[in-house]
């Protein structure tokens, strides 16, 4: 786990202590949109007019929290790996 900050977050482990998976849920709009979102990292939402899009946007905004985080001395430092699994 990364700290304690993220004790509470759904997020997938994997065999080495600093790695994780970030499961992307998908759900289509009635106008055709394509929402993105990542449960683990509460606000992590984004919108696309294609899936590809929603996946390219829902990371980005992922990647900035974690940034965010990092930079704010809220995760364990060291080497990190994220990875991004569709649900």
């Amino acid at each position: 786990m990364l700290s304690a900050a993220w004790d509470h977050m759904d997020m997938l482990e994997s065999p080495s202590a600093s790695r994780f998976s970030l499961a992307i849920e998908y759900c289509r709009e009635a106008d055709g949109r394509w929402l993105a979102d990542i449960a683990a990292l509460p606000g992590v939402t984004a919108y696309g007019r294609t899936k590809r899009q929603a996946t390219a946007a829902v990371q980005a905004l992922a990647l900035r929290l974690i940034a965010d985080r990092l930079e704010h001395g809220e995760a364990v430092p060291g080497p990190m790996d994220v990875c991004f699994i569709a649900a």
